[in-house]
Order: structure tokens, then sequence, then C-alpha cells
């Protein structure tokens, strides 16, 4: 059941921004993910120092058997190894580098998001290059069958679409068992429609959610997801995952 920290979603303002409150910890988070919102701090807004509480009018997803991965994606793919929480750490300060522009991920974030990774509801997905340096990575709160995306990057110079391989990494672990898993990805921008995402009207967001959070969740210590995975492995694995659902149409313009 959606947990109602913020009332009845009936009574939210028809807008993104829903709360604010100089309040934040772990499981003020958590209750607001269970109830189809997530935290963003209100930086450069003339609320300095106050946490946002947002459920956006129009949620974007990516439904699991439409991410696209087109030809020049493998391509990069097959040059990198992903691997799923072997560095949290250090893919949250890529997110957080203050030189990224619209940055938005401070001390507050960060310290929550750490001490959820330790109780095992946030989750990092890695790439390397052949050289062993992290280029690219992203995470995300795992709640039952719910993913929230929070953040992903890539390493300017040395790894061109690698957070779109680590998105890769994800999607295929989402859809290790049968489950109809949901990836929530905030926002649809025109980078993430070229990967699949669609939006939702907040009120049917609400209703996936709902049902998402009594699904089992995906088993992050198992053998596969704890293991490096070769480009070639991620995209043999995708394929088979993808293949049987996909029409000869559909191959043609991930080809494209």
């Amino acid at each position: 059941m959606l947990a109602h920290v913020f009332g009845p979603w009936t009574q939210w303002p028809e807008q993104d921004l829903i709360a604010f409150s100089d309040e934040f910890d772990e499981k003020l988070a958590l209750a607001a993910y269970c109830s189809g919102v997530f935290p963003m701090p209100l930086h450069e807004t003339g609320f300095e120092g106050e946490m946002g509480w947002w459920s956006p009018m129009q949620r974007g997803l990516l439904p699991l058997d439409a991410l696209r991965v087109p030809r020049s994606l493998r391509k990069m793919a097959r040059r990198y190894t992903t691997t799923v929480d072997a560095d949290f750490d250090a893919v949250l300060a890529g997110c957080s580098d203050p030189d990224r522009p619209d940055g938005w991920i401070d001390e507050a974030i960060r310290g929550v998001y750490t001490n959820l990774h330790a109780q095992g509801l946030v989750h990092s997905v890695e790439v390397w290059d052949e050289l062993g340096r992290l280029v690219g990575g992203l995470y995300g709160v795992a709640i039952g069958g719910l993913f929230a995306g929070e953040s992903m990057f890539h390493h300017p110079q040395w790894g061109r679409d690698a957070s779109k391989v680590a998105l890769v990494r994800l999607v295929t672990e989402l859809r290790a068992g049968m489950e109809p898993r949901v990836l929530d990805v905030q926002w649809r921008t025109d980078h993430l429609a070229s990967l699949g995402v669609t939006e939702v009207e907040r009120v049917a967001y609400l209703g996936l959610v709902d049902q998402a959070l009594d699904l089992p969740p995906v088993d992050w210590d198992g053998a596969r997801a704890a293991s490096p995975m070769t480009g070639d492995e991620l995209l043999a694995l995708h394929a088979l995952q993808t293949e049987p659902l996909q029409t000869k149409q559909t191959r043609e313009d991930d080809d494209a």
C-alpha cells in the first residue's frame, strides 16, 4: 500500500513540486518513494537548504521491453565491462561532480543514499573501460519491484555512451524474473526518450507503484549481479531477453 506521507494524492497540487521541508532522512525518503514521490533539493530557487518533494504530473518510465539498443550503442558496449554494487561511492561521486551542469546532489543526498546503500536499498551499476577505469554508471532506489533511477554519469573523455551501457545492464537485472517491474526515471528528456523512455500521468504511475511494491525484489546479491559482465556477455543476455518479444520492424529500427 502507498504510505500517504504527503496526504491523499487527490489533494496534491497539480504541479511537479508537491511539498518542501527542512526534514530529510532515510525513513522519510523511503516513505516518499512508496508514495510515488522523490526528493530533490531546492537549490537556487530561494529555498536554499530546503528539500523539495516531487511527483511529476507526467512521469518518465522506461518499459523494460522497450529499451532501444541501436547498433552504435552495441558497438560501444563491447568496449566496456559492467558490474553491480562494486563501487557505489565512486558512482555517487561521479554523479555528484560539482562541475556537472545543473548538479543537485548535495551533502544531505550523499549521506542518506550512502546509508540506504548500506541497508541494501540503493544499488549502483558501474561501467569500466579496458584500462580498468570507471567511466560511467548509475544508481537508484530499489523497493520490491520498483527501481527509482536517481542519477547517471559518464566520463566526458573516456566514457562515450557509458551511462547508456549502465542502463542496459540495469534493465537486464530488472528483467531477470517475469515480474512486471517498474523503472522510474522521474522525467522524460530527449536523451532518455531516444532510449525508449515514455510518460504516464501521475495517477497511472501511482497505480503502477502500488502494484510494484508487492513484488519480490531483484536478487542483487546473486552470482550474476555480483560478477563482472563483459560487453559481449551483456549484449548476449539482452538479446536473449529481448529477441522473442521483438518484431522484425523493431529489430530494423534498433539497427538504424
